[in-house]
């Protein structure tokens, strides 16, 4: 377990990293209230958020941004396994710091996050959603530094804004009620389906029908929640996936083509160059 905390300015950013080859529960909780931005990596850790006799869980976590308020009283429980591994990000600021924050950034958490700063109960969840591709790359990146001292320093301080950026700007153009609740369930269904079928996808309309959702909301509505075209979500995974197996040297390139649904190595190759900027054998060199 690698926990990082850094304060800037009147921000403090948790990093914590957790790996486990048997189930191992991590918990951590606030010394005041806080609000707060979670934002969770690629190992789909499963959540429990405690306080009292009430508890709320979170099974499927990867890519999920949540913000919330919470006070001493409340738990956060992270159970590591070794196929759900711990990669979380929180950006988290006292109440009263509000109104210090530089650049009108308290000014955006009281009109975008007003249950937050106006708490009803011990914790009060806000908005959520599955980061854009733009967002799990920053995410991507915190985890995988090489920077040290001061200069680690001004990579997390760029990258607090950039994720703080991302947040809110998704939050403005978010409608949340022109999606139905059911509908926006089955969106998730189809979200999981394919994240756990990268090497052979069903089709759109296989998928549709999985769902019980007819192709046209799925296409529509998938990417106002999730910010691309079910196609493109597929594509991104199966990079991300292809890189994290070349990163920790899981795989051949060979090996993660086929992991990822690709039967052509030239394909492969230049669909990871269009999206990394670099060819997959570099990454292990």
């Amino acid at each position: 377990m690698t926990r990082d905390i850094i304060d800037i300015n009147d921000f403090t950013i948790l990093v914590e990293e957790a790996k486990a080859d048997v189930p191992t529960k991590d918990a951590c909780l606030f010394d005041e209230p806080v609000i707060a931005v979670a934002f969770y990596g690629s190992g789909n850790v499963d959540l429990s958020v405690k306080y009292g006799t009430t508890q709320k869980d979170f099974q499927y976590t990867k890519g999920l941004a949540l913000s919330f308020y919470a006070d001493e009283k409340v738990v956060f429980e992270h159970t590591v396994t070794s196929g759900k591994p711990l990669e979380c990000i929180v950006i988290a600021t006292s109440p009263r710091n509000l109104a210090k924050l530089p650049n009108e950034e308290g000014e955006l958490f009281s009109e975008m996050l007003n249950q937050l700063v106006n708490p009803s109960d011990h914790y009060v969840e806000g908005p959520q959603f599955f980061m854009t591709p733009e967002m799990q790359s920053i995410v991507g990146q915190i985890f995988y530094n090489s920077y040290e001292g001061k200069t680690k320093m001004m990579f997390f301080r760029s990258q607090m804004t950039a994720l703080l950026s991302h947040f809110f700007g998704q939050l403005a153009t978010m409608d949340r009620e022109s999606i139905k609740a059911s509908e926006r369930e089955k969106l998730f269904q189809a979200k999981e389906i394919l994240s756990n079928q990268l090497d052979n996808p069903p089709s759109l309309t296989e998928l549709s029908r999985q769902i019980g959702l007819n192709s046209f909301k799925l296409k529509k509505n998938f990417k106002e929640v999730f910010g691309v075209p079910v196609f493109k979500y597929l594509q991104n995974e199966r990079m991300n996936k292809a890189h994290e197996l070349l990163r920790k040297h899981d795989a051949t390139v060979q090996e993660a083509a086929w992991q990822v649904g690709y039967d052509s190595l030239s394909s492969f190759s230049n669909a990871f160059a269009k999206k990394f900027g670099f060819r997959p054998s570099e990454i292990r060199q």
